[in-house]
Formats: C-alpha cells, sequence, structure tokens
C-alpha cells in the first residue's frame, strides 16, 4: 500500500518562489501603568514584510499576535472609518490602518500614542477630555420647527455646505497636531471639535446657530486658533478643518 509522509519536514517544506525575508525593525513606545517606577521606553521588534500586510496596523497586529501579546493599542474597523487606531507614526498623526509601511530595511519605523495627551498604556491615549469637549457642543440637530409628516428637508446646496465637515471620523489627529490644543486644551476646543461646531452651525435645518456662536464667544473655546494648519496638514481624511474654523470667525465676526 502507498504510503503518506507526515514528517515535520514535509509539513515545513517551503512552497516554491517564496520570497525570502524582508526584515523590518518597528520601535514602538511602551508604558505599563502597573508598573509606574519604569520610565517610557522605545522597544524594538522585527517584522518580516513579506510575511505582513501593507499597513502599519497589520505590523503591530503581527507583533502582538505572533511575538508580544503585552502590546496594547486600540484598532477596530481597519477600513479608516472608525478612527481609533490614530497614533503618530514617522512623526506625523494618522491611522495605522491608512498608512503603508515604509518598507525601507535600513530605517527603522518609529510609532507614538497622539502627542501631548495623557497614556493608559502603550499607543492608548486618554479621550475623555476629547470627548467631553465634543459633548459640550451638543452634536445633534436641534429644532423648533417639527416635520410635519415628512423628514427636514434641505436643498442640494444647502446639503453641500456641510461636504467635508460631517465625514470627520473623530480619530483627534487634527487636535493633538495643535500646538493651541497642546497648551490649552482644558479651555481650548481644538479643531477636530471646533470643526462639527460649525457642522451644525451650517446646517440648515438646525434652529439653534445663534445659541451655539455665544457659547463660543469667548477667549479661549475658538479664538486660540492661531490658523497653523498642522490639522489641516495631518487629517487622515483629507479634511480642512482650519477652512471650517475661519468661516465660523468669520460668521461670528459679521453677524
Amino acid at each position: 500500500m502507498r504510503s503518506f509522509s507526515t514528517s515535520t519536514r514535509r509539513a515545513l517544506a517551503t512552497p516554491v518562489g517564496a520570497k525570502p525575508p524582508h526584515m523590518k525593525k518597528f520601535q514602538i513606545y511602551r508604558w505599563n501603568p502597573d508598573k509606574p517606577a519604569e520610565k517610557p521606553r522605545m522597544q524594538t521588534y522585527d517584522v518580516d514584510l513579506n510575511a505582513c500586510g501593507p499597513m502599519v496596523l497589520d505590523a503591530l497586529l503581527k507583533i502582538k499576535n505572533e511575538a508580544d501579546p503585552t502590546l496594547t493599542f486600540r484598532r477596530s474597523c481597519r477600513e479608516g472609518i472608525c478612527g481609533s487606531c490614530a497614533m503618530n507614526i514617522e512623526g506625523q498623526n494618522t491611522l495605522a490602518c491608512l498608512c503603508r509601511i515604509d518598507r525601507n530595511e535600513n530605517k527603522a519605523s518609529k510609532i507614538y500614542p497622539l502627542p501631548h495627551m495623557y497614556i493608559v498604556k502603550d499607543l492608548v491615549p486618554d479621550m475623555t477630555q476629547f470627548y467631553k469637549q465634543y459633548k459640550s457642543i451638543e452634536p445633534y440637530l436641534q429644532s423648533d420647527n417639527v416635520p410635519d409628516g415628512v423628514e427636514h428637508r434641505q436643498s442640494p446646496e444647502e446639503r453641500k455646505k456641510l461636504d467635508g465637515m460631517y465625514e470627520c471620523i473623530l480619530c483627534a489627529c487634527c487636535s493633538t497636531s495643535c500646538p493651541s490644543y497642546w497648551w490649552n486644551q482644558d479651555e481650548y476646543l481644538g479643531p477636530a471639535v471646533l470643526m462639527q461646531a460649525y457642522r451644525w452651525i451650517a446646517d440648515s435645518r438646525d434652529s439653534k446657530a445663534a445659541e451655539r456662536k455665544e457659547k463660543l464667544e469667548n477667549t479661549f473655546s475658538l479664538y486660540r486658533c492661531h490658523t497653523i494648519f498642522n490639522c489641516t496638514r495631518t487629517c487622515p481624511k483629507g479634511l480642512n478643518p482650519a477652512k471650517a474654523i475661519a468661516e465660523m470667525k468669520k460668521e461670528m465676526a459679521t453677524a
């Protein structure tokens, strides 16, 4: 009778045409709150890019699954929709799921959490203040006009005013790239929240534009913006928070 080989050698045979390893170093920020006496550090991991997906998030998942299960980071949709995997990669705030790996094996990729925020663990920033600020602008439709059996209607021109604002996924990449937000985030709302504030002010269906503007009429909430454009430069969705803030300032100045 014909025998079948089940040897370890057969099981681990290299497929014909397999690519040789393409090793890449990833230097990742590590800090464990359970060990407060230990200072934050950078830890280096080696990843074979020929056995890994093309995005930085793929590398992080490979490291966590195969090398170090203690590595902590947020991720969810993997499609640039949820904003969970926002972090600082190679010096720029972006989404790990949309950021391609630099395949230069002679240059280590450096990955940090979003800057100037308290850290929960490793690459996970504390978003409590950010969401508190978002809640403060009441980000939902407020209308005095009750629809008469139909939805709130808009003309195509009115609807177009919301383009470039409603797509924001609240990843906080823009806010944490803003120097004004770094130094005044206890009072300055930051680019992401201000763009969402203007999204409701510009909405023709909303009846509370005057009240919304009045809440922003103070020294810090809006006017700490100095038009540096870091927010627009770093947005992984290609939005323009600086333009929305400028439009809001213009409306408030001419109202």
